[in-house]
Protein backbone atom coordinates (compact mmCIF):
# COMPACT_ATOMS: atom_id res chain seq x y z
CA UNK A 1 0.00 0.00 0.00
CA UNK A 2 1.18 3.62 -1.01
CA UNK A 3 0.83 5.12 2.65
CA UNK A 4 1.20 8.72 1.58
CA UNK A 5 -1.25 8.00 -1.44
CA UNK A 6 -4.14 6.83 0.26
CA UNK A 7 -3.31 9.25 3.31
CA UNK A 8 -4.13 11.88 0.38
CA UNK A 9 -7.16 10.44 -1.39
CA UNK A 10 -8.60 9.92 2.98
CA UNK A 11 -7.81 13.40 3.36
CA UNK A 12 -9.36 14.42 -0.03
CA UNK A 13 -12.84 12.08 0.83
CA UNK A 14 -12.90 14.00 3.83
CA UNK A 15 -12.77 17.28 2.88
CA UNK A 16 -15.00 16.30 -0.30
CA UNK A 17 -17.62 14.94 2.38
CA UNK A 18 -18.18 11.78 0.41
CA UNK A 19 -16.35 9.36 -1.46
CA UNK A 20 -17.77 9.67 -4.82
CA UNK A 21 -17.16 13.67 -4.77
CA UNK A 22 -13.44 12.58 -3.29
CA UNK A 23 -12.87 10.49 -6.50
CA UNK A 24 -14.41 13.21 -8.99
CA UNK A 25 -12.19 15.61 -7.38
CA UNK A 26 -9.04 13.00 -7.64
CA UNK A 27 -10.37 11.92 -11.01
CA UNK A 28 -10.05 8.53 -10.02
CA UNK A 29 -12.58 5.78 -9.88
CA UNK A 30 -14.94 5.50 -7.11
CA UNK A 31 -14.48 1.66 -6.66
CA UNK A 32 -10.40 3.03 -6.38
CA UNK A 33 -10.88 5.60 -3.41
CA UNK A 34 -13.55 3.74 -1.43
CA UNK A 35 -10.11 0.70 -1.73
CA UNK A 36 -7.73 2.97 -0.65
CA UNK A 37 -9.59 4.12 2.31
CA UNK A 38 -10.56 0.44 3.21
CA UNK A 39 -7.36 -0.42 3.24
CA UNK A 40 -5.72 2.58 5.19
CA UNK A 41 -8.54 1.07 7.86
CA UNK A 42 -6.97 -2.46 7.33
CA UNK A 43 -3.49 -0.97 8.09
CA UNK A 44 -4.76 0.80 11.34
CA UNK A 45 -7.14 -1.42 12.49
CA UNK A 46 -9.89 0.59 13.43
CA UNK A 47 -12.55 2.19 11.15
CA UNK A 48 -11.62 6.06 10.24
CA UNK A 49 -15.27 6.84 8.30
CA UNK A 50 -19.15 6.04 8.66
CA UNK A 51 -19.84 5.47 5.36
CA UNK A 52 -23.84 5.93 4.17
CA UNK A 53 -25.21 6.19 0.74
CA UNK A 54 -24.70 9.64 0.29
CA UNK A 55 -21.74 11.10 2.65
CA UNK A 56 -19.02 10.16 5.26
CA UNK A 57 -18.54 11.61 8.80
CA UNK A 58 -15.50 11.16 10.87
CA UNK A 59 -15.14 8.39 13.61
CA UNK A 60 -13.26 9.63 16.93
CA UNK A 61 -10.15 8.26 15.55
CA UNK A 62 -10.73 9.59 11.84
CA UNK A 63 -11.02 12.87 13.49
CA UNK A 64 -7.24 12.37 15.11
CA UNK A 65 -5.93 10.86 12.08
CA UNK A 66 -6.80 13.15 9.19
CA UNK A 67 -5.31 16.27 11.29
CA UNK A 68 -2.18 14.09 11.24
CA UNK A 69 -2.78 12.99 7.49
CA UNK A 70 -2.52 16.80 6.75
CA UNK A 71 0.00 17.80 8.80
CA UNK A 72 1.69 15.09 7.22
CA UNK A 73 1.45 15.53 3.50
CA UNK A 74 2.24 19.45 4.13
CA UNK A 75 5.84 18.05 5.59
CA UNK A 76 5.90 16.26 2.23
CA UNK A 77 5.08 18.73 -0.07
CA UNK A 78 7.37 21.70 1.53
CA UNK A 79 10.52 18.79 1.57
CA UNK A 80 9.32 18.18 -2.42
CA UNK A 81 9.68 21.73 -3.25
CA UNK A 82 13.03 22.51 -1.22
CA UNK A 83 14.37 19.84 -3.07
CA UNK A 84 12.99 20.74 -5.84
CA UNK A 85 14.38 24.27 -5.73
CA UNK A 86 11.21 26.40 -5.03
CA UNK A 87 12.98 27.61 -2.15
CA UNK A 88 15.92 28.60 -3.56
CA UNK A 89 14.55 30.62 -6.87
CA UNK A 90 11.50 32.84 -7.62
CA UNK A 91 10.15 29.66 -9.99
CA UNK A 92 6.31 27.59 -9.98
CA UNK A 93 3.16 28.40 -10.22
CA UNK A 94 0.91 30.12 -7.95
CA UNK A 95 -2.83 30.37 -7.39
CA UNK A 96 -4.44 33.74 -6.51
CA UNK A 97 -7.93 34.79 -5.67
CA UNK A 98 -9.42 38.25 -5.77
CA UNK A 99 -12.81 39.57 -6.03
CA UNK A 100 -14.23 39.92 -9.41
CA UNK A 101 -14.01 44.02 -10.19
CA UNK A 102 -11.46 44.64 -7.68
CA UNK A 103 -9.08 41.64 -9.09
CA UNK A 104 -9.74 43.27 -12.81
CA UNK A 105 -8.68 46.37 -11.81
CA UNK A 106 -6.17 46.32 -9.34
CA UNK A 107 -4.54 42.75 -9.36
CA UNK A 108 -4.35 41.90 -12.66
CA UNK A 109 -2.64 44.77 -13.78
CA UNK A 110 -0.24 43.74 -11.35
CA UNK A 111 -0.11 40.07 -11.89
CA UNK A 112 0.76 41.51 -15.53
CA UNK A 113 3.93 43.37 -13.86
CA UNK A 114 5.27 40.30 -12.07
CA UNK A 115 4.68 37.89 -14.99
CA UNK A 116 6.91 40.53 -17.05
CA UNK A 117 9.62 40.18 -13.86
CA UNK A 118 9.68 36.62 -13.04
CA UNK A 119 9.65 34.44 -16.17
CA UNK A 120 10.07 31.40 -14.29
CA UNK A 121 6.30 31.96 -12.23
CA UNK A 122 2.93 30.95 -14.02
CA UNK A 123 0.16 32.43 -12.29
CA UNK A 124 -3.45 31.46 -12.87
CA UNK A 125 -6.02 34.15 -11.04
CA UNK A 126 -9.40 33.20 -9.51
CA UNK A 127 -11.74 35.70 -9.84
CA UNK A 128 -14.39 35.17 -7.21
CA UNK A 129 -17.05 37.36 -5.35
CA UNK A 130 -17.59 34.57 -2.81
CA UNK A 131 -14.68 33.49 0.23
CA UNK A 132 -12.56 30.64 -0.48
CA UNK A 133 -11.25 28.54 1.88
CA UNK A 134 -7.27 28.60 1.83
CA UNK A 135 -7.04 25.70 3.86
CA UNK A 136 -9.39 23.44 1.63
CA UNK A 137 -8.64 25.08 -1.78
CA UNK A 138 -5.03 24.97 -3.65
CA UNK A 139 -5.21 28.45 -3.24
CA UNK A 140 -1.61 30.40 -2.18
CA UNK A 141 -2.70 33.84 -1.51
CA UNK A 142 -6.34 35.89 -1.52
CA UNK A 143 -7.02 39.18 -1.63
CA UNK A 144 -9.83 40.15 1.04
CA UNK A 145 -11.98 42.64 1.66
CA UNK A 146 -13.33 43.44 5.10
CA UNK A 147 -12.54 42.17 8.67
CA UNK A 148 -11.06 39.28 8.79
CA UNK A 149 -12.05 36.41 11.24
CA UNK A 150 -9.28 34.77 14.07
CA UNK A 151 -8.14 31.80 11.96
CA UNK A 152 -4.44 30.58 11.49
CA UNK A 153 -4.07 32.85 8.44
CA UNK A 154 -0.92 35.22 7.58
CA UNK A 155 -2.63 38.90 6.84
CA UNK A 156 -0.47 41.80 4.93
CA UNK A 157 -2.91 45.00 5.11
CA UNK A 158 -2.70 46.86 2.22
CA UNK A 159 -4.95 49.22 2.25
CA UNK A 160 -8.66 50.27 3.42
CA UNK A 161 -11.82 50.63 0.71
CA UNK A 162 -14.42 52.97 1.27
CA UNK A 163 -18.38 52.50 1.19
CA UNK A 164 -19.27 55.82 -1.02
CA UNK A 165 -22.74 57.07 -1.74
CA UNK A 166 -22.96 59.06 -5.65
CA UNK A 167 -25.01 60.04 -8.15
CA UNK A 168 -24.18 61.85 -11.63
CA UNK A 169 -23.86 65.82 -11.84
CA UNK A 170 -26.55 66.02 -14.56
CA UNK A 171 -28.89 63.84 -11.66
CA UNK A 172 -27.79 65.97 -8.60
CA UNK A 173 -28.44 69.47 -10.54
CA UNK A 174 -32.24 68.09 -11.56
CA UNK A 175 -32.71 67.04 -7.86
CA UNK A 176 -30.50 68.80 -5.44
CA UNK A 177 -27.53 67.19 -3.64
CA UNK A 178 -28.16 65.43 -0.33
CA UNK A 179 -26.63 67.05 2.36
CA UNK A 180 -27.83 64.18 5.29
CA UNK A 181 -28.82 60.99 4.86
CA UNK A 182 -32.06 61.80 5.85
CA UNK A 183 -32.69 63.29 2.17
CA UNK A 184 -31.99 60.31 0.83
CA UNK A 185 -35.70 59.81 1.26
CA UNK A 186 -36.27 62.50 -1.30
CA UNK A 187 -34.43 60.83 -4.02
CA UNK A 188 -34.70 58.12 -6.20
CA UNK A 189 -31.90 55.28 -5.24
CA UNK A 190 -29.87 52.45 -7.25
CA UNK A 191 -29.48 49.42 -4.81
CA UNK A 192 -26.40 47.23 -5.10
CA UNK A 193 -27.88 44.04 -2.99
CA UNK A 194 -24.90 43.24 -2.66
CA UNK A 195 -23.86 45.24 -0.29
CA UNK A 196 -27.18 46.63 1.77
CA UNK A 197 -30.47 46.40 2.07
CA UNK A 198 -33.10 47.75 -0.95
CA UNK A 199 -35.21 49.28 1.86
CA UNK A 200 -32.36 51.04 4.20
CA UNK A 201 -29.08 52.10 4.01
CA UNK A 202 -26.74 52.59 7.32
CA UNK A 203 -24.76 55.53 7.88
CA UNK A 204 -22.56 56.51 10.61
CA UNK A 205 -23.57 59.81 12.98
CA UNK A 206 -20.37 60.27 15.47
CA UNK A 207 -20.20 57.06 17.37
CA UNK A 208 -23.81 55.70 16.62
CA UNK A 209 -25.17 54.23 13.38
CA UNK A 210 -28.05 55.43 11.82
CA UNK A 211 -30.34 53.41 9.90
CA UNK A 212 -32.32 54.89 6.87
CA UNK A 213 -35.37 54.24 4.71
CA UNK A 214 -34.68 54.27 1.20
CA UNK A 215 -37.06 54.10 -2.20
CA UNK A 216 -34.97 51.79 -4.29
CA UNK A 217 -36.48 52.44 -7.70
CA UNK A 218 -33.78 49.92 -9.48
CA UNK A 219 -32.22 46.85 -7.66
CA UNK A 220 -29.41 45.41 -8.98
CA UNK A 221 -26.92 41.99 -8.30
CA UNK A 222 -23.92 43.83 -9.62
CA UNK A 223 -21.93 46.93 -8.54
CA UNK A 224 -21.26 47.30 -12.34
CA UNK A 225 -24.54 48.11 -12.57
CA UNK A 226 -25.36 49.68 -9.82
CA UNK A 227 -22.30 52.31 -11.61
CA UNK A 228 -23.94 52.24 -14.85
CA UNK A 229 -27.18 53.34 -13.40
CA UNK A 230 -26.25 55.90 -12.09
CA UNK A 231 -24.11 57.70 -14.78
CA UNK A 232 -27.41 57.40 -16.07
CA UNK A 233 -29.11 59.57 -13.71
CA UNK A 234 -31.18 56.82 -12.56
CA UNK A 235 -30.77 57.80 -9.32
CA UNK A 236 -28.01 57.83 -6.14
CA UNK A 237 -26.50 54.75 -5.40
CA UNK A 238 -23.95 52.95 -2.87
CA UNK A 239 -20.96 50.77 -3.86
CA UNK A 240 -17.23 50.54 -2.75
CA UNK A 241 -15.28 53.54 -3.78
CA UNK A 242 -12.65 51.55 -5.98
CA UNK A 243 -15.82 50.65 -8.02
CA UNK A 244 -16.58 54.19 -9.39
CA UNK A 245 -12.98 55.69 -9.22
CA UNK A 246 -12.86 55.86 -12.86
CA UNK A 247 -16.01 57.55 -13.13
CA UNK A 248 -15.13 59.35 -10.53
CA UNK A 249 -11.91 60.79 -12.40
CA UNK A 250 -13.89 61.82 -15.42
CA UNK A 251 -16.44 63.61 -13.84
CA UNK A 252 -19.68 61.28 -14.51
CA UNK A 253 -19.93 60.66 -10.77
CA UNK A 254 -19.69 62.57 -7.75
CA UNK A 255 -19.40 61.67 -4.41
CA UNK A 256 -22.15 62.84 -1.74
CA UNK A 257 -22.67 62.34 2.41
CA UNK A 258 -18.41 61.86 2.59
CA UNK A 259 -19.01 62.35 6.27
CA UNK A 260 -21.06 59.85 7.05
CA UNK A 261 -19.74 57.21 5.77
CA UNK A 262 -19.17 53.71 7.84
CA UNK A 263 -15.46 52.86 8.79
CA UNK A 264 -13.45 52.07 6.12
CA UNK A 265 -12.92 48.21 4.76
CA UNK A 266 -9.57 46.78 5.25
CA UNK A 267 -7.78 45.56 1.95
CA UNK A 268 -5.35 42.58 2.87
CA UNK A 269 -3.50 39.73 1.21
CA UNK A 270 -3.88 36.62 3.23
CA UNK A 271 -2.47 33.13 2.91
CA UNK A 272 -1.46 29.93 5.01
CA UNK A 273 1.73 30.56 6.03
CA UNK A 274 3.90 27.92 6.70
CA UNK A 275 7.75 27.35 8.53
CA UNK A 276 8.81 27.91 4.73
CA UNK A 277 7.58 30.15 2.35
CA UNK A 278 7.96 29.29 -0.68
CA UNK A 279 10.07 31.82 -2.65
CA UNK A 280 7.75 32.83 -5.49
CA UNK A 281 5.01 33.68 -2.74
CA UNK A 282 7.38 35.39 -1.34
CA UNK A 283 8.19 37.51 -4.25
CA UNK A 284 4.48 38.11 -4.92
CA UNK A 285 4.11 39.49 -1.87
CA UNK A 286 7.10 41.79 -1.95
CA UNK A 287 6.06 43.04 -5.11
CA UNK A 288 2.16 43.33 -4.63
CA UNK A 289 2.06 44.84 -1.29
CA UNK A 290 3.64 48.53 -1.84
CA UNK A 291 2.06 49.08 -5.46
CA UNK A 292 -1.62 47.71 -3.71
CA UNK A 293 -0.90 50.11 -1.22
CA UNK A 294 0.27 52.96 -3.39
CA UNK A 295 -3.24 52.44 -5.64
CA UNK A 296 -5.72 52.13 -2.91
CA UNK A 297 -4.46 55.32 -1.08
CA UNK A 298 -5.95 57.16 -4.19
CA UNK A 299 -8.75 59.12 -2.18
CA UNK A 300 -11.72 59.79 -4.89
CA UNK A 301 -13.42 63.07 -3.77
Amino acid sequence: MDRLESMSIFVNAVEAGSLSAAARRLGLPLATVSRKVSDLEAHLKTRLLTRSSRQISLTGAGQSYVAACKRILEDVGEAERAASGEYSAPKGGLIITAPIVFGRLHVLPLVAEFLAAYPDINIRLVLADHVVNLLEDPIDLALRIGELPDSGLVATRVGAIRRVVCGSPAYFAAHGTPENPSDLATHACVTFEGLMAPDAWTFNTGKSTLSVAVRSRLVVNTAEAAVDAAIASLGVTRVLSYQIAQAAREGLLSVVLQEFEPPPLPVSLVHAGGRLLPLKLRAFLDFAAPRLKARLSQRIE
